[in-house]
């Protein structure tokens, strides 16, 4: 075994009712005054307002800003900071999916120390300190409140990426209370997003390391298991306490040992079509573990029987075939679009995708199998003709 490293959040706490119980760890970090981020819907089903009420019953100042939004442009990180630093506020907590809780890591550097938003875009560019940090999830599936990346919008068709330890919060809370009720299509479209994770953590070709195959495979393990169950019955309690931890675990592996081609080839989908992150890496799975399948065989492996629900006999080479079948299968069962096609990509635009992939190279050179531009289209004309 080499030599590794290993961060993830500071303090996870679980348990229904546990978003009710903020006023705790703010005491614990001594905020009394913090900026609450999350989005209109949320506000508007009425997520937020047991939460604020709770935490002003307990003496908590809240400063809230409801004006996020999917793939957040970088107006709207400007516009958080602003209203924080005009209110005077010494803490940020997020309640909400992938975006509000990417747009509170940012937030929270930007209160805490002077650096511009431009000077943090990168690996290990944000040299100052923050604000204390506390993330609580309502959908299961990007693990942002457990990795040290946020992604910003910077323009009509790009997306930039901060990545430090300094964005791991202090916090992550995790009550699957907040998930009830949560759309099926949204349900399935966060869950694969997270079985993904776990995939390209366990296969990563860098980093890769015991703590986070342990964390990948258990991940993988609760989120296979209760995925179907989730997306059948909104309220099904046990269902989404374990889809909400699988995709924390998940988060906590792939922070660690970091995804690969099939985040690399969803992104441009995201960028040109605005196809929700979780079903853009759901369209190229596939396609992707096909295409790696000759390097990466022993590893997924390892991992069919956690998707497939049972011990799958034969060679690797057979086990690996199962396992890209069980996830055709889920996809198909989830009521998901099995093709580029049909989730309405042209075909006249696959070499536009193929050179916008390439150049999320950062996550490529963790692939199993090298990825040439050839590579990347051939990956596109699979995934959008492929009959599943």
């Amino acid at each position: 075994m080499q030599g590794f490293e290993f961060s993830t959040v500071g303090r996870i706490v679980s348990g229904f009712g546990s978003a009710l119980e903020l006023s705790e760890e703010c005491r614990r970090l001594g905020v009394r005054s913090p900026l609450l981020v999350t989005d209109p819907g949320l506000v508007s089903i009425g997520l937020v307002q047991p939460v604020i009420e709770a935490l002003a019953a307990a003496g908590t100042h809240v400063t809230l800003f409801d004006a996020v939004r999917e793939d957040p442009p970088e107006a709207t990180v400007l516009a958080a900071a602003e209203l924080g630093r005009v209110q005077g506020v010494d803490g940020v907590i997020a309640v909400g999916g992938g975006s509000s809780l990417d747009v509170a890591k940012v937030v929270s550097v930007l209160l805490g120390g002077n650096q511009p938003l431009a000077e943090l875009y990168g690996v290990d560019q944000v040299s100052g300190p923050r604000l204390p940090l506390v993330l609580v999830p309502t959908t299961a599936g990007t693990g942002s409140e457990a990795t040290p990346v946020a992604v910003v919008t910077t323009g009509e068709t790009t997306k930039a990426g901060v990545s430090s330890s300094v964005l791991l919060p202090d916090v992550a809370v995790l009550d699957a209370g907040l998930t009830l009720g949560l759309p099926p299509a949204i349900t399935a479209m966060t869950g694969v997003d997270a079985m993904v994770h776990a995939i390209e953590a366990y296969t990563s070709r860098h980093r890769k390391n015991p703590l986070s195959d342990n964390l990948a495979r258990q991940a993988l393990s609760l989120l296979a298991a209760n995925i179907r169950s989730a997306v059948s019955d909104g309220n099904n309690r046990e269902a989404r306490e374990n889809m909400l931890l699988g995709a924390c675990l998940a988060g906590q592996a792939f922070a660690n040992a970091p995804v690969a081609a099939v985040h690399a080839l969803a992104y441009p989908l995201g960028g040109h079509y605005h196809i929700p992150h979780g079903l853009s890496n759901s369209l190229v799975l596939p396609s992707v573990l096909s295409f790696n399948a000759d390097s990466a065989a022993p590893l997924y492996a390892e991992l069919a029987e956690l998707v497939v629900g049972r011990p799958v006999p034969g060679s690797e080479e057979a086990a690996t075939a199962a396992l890209i079948a069980a996830l055709i299968e889920l996809i198909d069962e989830l009521g998901l679009p099995s093709t580029l096609s049909e989730a309405g990509v042209a075909e006249r635009d696959l070499e536009m995708l193929a050179q916008d992939a390439m150049l999320q190279q950062r996550l490529l050179v963790n692939n199993p199998r090298d990825v040439a531009y050839e590579d990347a289209l051939g990956i596109y004309r699979s995934a959008y003709g492929e009959v599943r």
